[in-house]
């Protein structure tokens, strides 16, 4: 049996952040990941309240220094209307850029920072079975072989994203209150020569007859972008099974998007993932909680995923610290409620994106100045800011700015 302090499942933007946090504080940490890095994700398009918590673990001159693409907002099209919101124009204070990213690159430079600030990360291994009924929790761990080991540890934290590794091992799923829906994506080279086109913000456009259909653009610094629609499954229905010809037809519906990528080329499969949304019973137990994904997904439509994971990861490392110490901890007041708080504000929202309302809000929001600004707030990712009144009150809020917007 071997015996550890802290394990992470998972090195991914969670697993790294929380590992270093917690070896920043002295603590011996072992993180166990599944895949080899570099390996592929989307989740590309940071908001900049993450480079708070990456400049927390010591890593945030390492990612400047990478040469990723500059990001300073977020720009929204439908038919022919156009909006964009600056980050340096917002609410809450904070940061005022971020950046687009390949998160094959990214995720590895995190790992990588982590791993040079003395953490152990162990590559291509599984966790296969967990028991949390001693003081102790008891881990099984499966290498690519097929040789197993044991490991016991003074706390887990389960940053393995949609993998779900404690939630599937520990019968903590629960379905997702949002409707089941599939995202088909893929890397192009966008070859933009529009002018007008402005790379240093993500694009998302709305399908013109179809309200709930939206697409994601997000400019690379190589030239390239990612190139994704998301809508519910009975959309594709009707539409052609190979997904490449599905998602190069889909693009051609949205006038800006037609016009811009005339040139591009595409030349890298297409992806599907579906049934992405997902929840849990509970985002914590004994000596153990769940970070980002591997407890809860919204949907990808405001970029939300990677911020949540490493707010999760920041608050948890805090509290894993607190612990180990012999101090007492509350979990649910100090990591659920305040985790939560963001999540739920991000949820008023994505809930508002596809029933209309904030679709109407966002459009509307150059008549006034004041609303523009907190929403840019929850855009950029400050979504734990209770000053903001569109996050203290955030269903209430939408619905009187939209319908305020609807009259217009």
């Amino acid at each position: 049996m071997e015996e550890r302090e802290v394990v992470v499942i998972g090195a991914g933007p969670s697993g790294a952040i929380a590992a270093a946090l917690l070896k920043r504080q002295g603590h011996d940490v072992l993180v166990i990941e599944r895949q080899h890095f570099p390996r592929f994700s989307i989740g590309e398009s940071l908001l900049t309240h993450c480079l708070d918590f990456v400049a927390e673990a010591g890593m945030l001159p390492a990612v400047e220094a990478a040469g990723f693409q500059y990001k300073n907002g977020a720009a929204f099209t439908w038919h022919e209307q156009y909006t964009d919101f600056d980050f340096g124009d917002k609410f809450s204070p904070g940061r005022n850029s971020t950046f687009q990213v390949q998160r094959a690159d990214f995720d590895q430079l995190l790992a990588d920072q982590a791993s040079a600030q003395g953490v152990e990360i162990r590559y291509g291994e599984t966790l296969v079975q967990a028991d949390f009924s001693s003081a102790q929790p008891q881990l099984t761990v499966q290498r690519e072989d097929g040789a197993q080991y044991n490991v016991s540890a003074r706390f887990v934290l389960d940053g393995s994203g949609y993998g779900r590794v404690l939630p599937r091992l520990l019968d903590l799923e629960t379905p997702s209150a949002f409707p089941s829906r599939c995202a088909l994506f893929t890397h192009i080279e966008d070859r933009i020569d529009d002018a007008h086109f402005d790379r240093n913000k993500i694009l998302i456009s709305i399908h013109p007859e179809h309200r709930g259909v939206w697409f994601w653009l997000i400019p690379f610094s190589n030239g390239r972008s990612s190139i994704g629609v998301v809508a519910e499954e009975s959309f594709y229905h009707d539409r052609p099974s190979d997904l490449a010809t599905c998602l190069r037809q889909l693009t051609t519906d949205v006038p800006m998007l037609k016009r811009i990528l005339g040139n591009a080329q595409w030349d890298t499969p297409v992806n599907r993932q579906a049934g992405y949304s997902a929840n849990v019973k509970a985002l914590h137990g004994q000596n153990f909680a769940l970070l980002g994904n591997a407890a809860e997904f919204l949907d990808p439509v405001f970029s939300s995923g990677v911020t949540i994971a490493m707010h999760s990861a920041s608050l948890a490392a805090g509290l894993v610290h607190r612990q180990l110490q012999g101090q007492a901890v509350d979990w649910d007041a100090e990591f659920s409620k305040p985790l939560m708080l963001g999540v739920d504000t991000f949820r008023a929202y994505v809930e508002g994106w596809y029933d209309g309302s904030f679709q109407n809000v966002i459009f509307q929001s150059d008549r006034n100045a004041e609303v523009k600004r907190m929403i840019c707030s929850i855009l950029a990712g400050y979504a734990w800011d209770s000053s903001n009144p569109f996050v203290a009150q955030a269903k209430r809020r939408l619905r009187v700015v939209s319908e305020l917007c609807a009259l217009d």
